[in-house]
């Protein structure tokens, strides 16, 4: 009980140290390079990619993915793409609480509820607020996150906005580059995007 965890932790971090270090330094580097390089369109095409990827699978392998590679841009001293996953992680909670406020019968009144309470998990970055409604409707809902974070993720990188924080959704938006007033837009249409095409698509409910 003593010794496994001790000489683990001091395997890791010799592996870390004397193997890992090297080469993920040597790639962040090379995307830093790769991003600077890059035009506007296909930045913009770069952010929509990252912030769709928010929301395959709502904080599962390929959304863990998009975010370990914002903080990697981060580490890099590139802020941009940290903000497109931002954004798109922060849009599906955003979006559905919409719909349910606006589309209230399209929604039982258990999901309703539980849109209110997604308020407040997009505001803080937290996407997994979106799974019941996914796991509820996934033909209808996962499209329609995806498109939504996609907008926001390609809006920021076309209003040229950095993010040097690794979470905390609307608390670190006074910390972003570039202007946070079109941040907040950028997220605002994606989670619009989202909320009409739910509220569009999905049949009303009868309870």
């Amino acid at each position: 009980m003593l010794l496994y965890p001790v000489f683990g932790i001091f395997l890791t971090g010799v592996i870390m140290m004397y193997v890992v270090i090297d080469p993920v330094k040597a790639l962040n580097e090379g995307l830093k390079h790769w991003l600077s390089g890059m035009g506007t369109a296909n930045l913009v095409l770069l952010g929509a990619v990252l912030g769709g990827m928010m929301a395959v699978d709502m904080g599962g392998p390929i959304n863990k993915a998009a975010y370990t590679f914002g903080l990697a841009m981060i580490e890099a001293g590139n802020f941009a793409p940290h903000a497109a996953i931002m954004a798109g992680g922060m849009v599906p909670p955003l979006g559905l609480a919409l719909a349910t406020t606006f589309f209230k019968k399209k929604f039982t009144k258990a999901e309703r509820e539980a849109g209110k309470t997604c308020y407040i998990m997009g505001a803080s970055f937290i996407t997994e607020g979106a799974i019941p409604f996914a796991a509820a409707d996934p033909v209808r809902v996962i499209p329609s996150i995806i498109v939504g974070s996609a907008v926001a993720g390609a809006l920021t990188m076309w209003f040229h906005i950095g993010l040097p924080a690794p979470h905390g959704g609307i608390f670190v938006i006074p910390i972003v580059k570039g202007s946070a007033w079109l941040y907040i837009l950028a997220i605002l249409i994606g989670s619009i995007v989202t909320a009409l095409m739910v509220g569009l698509w999905k049949k009303e409910v009868e309870e």
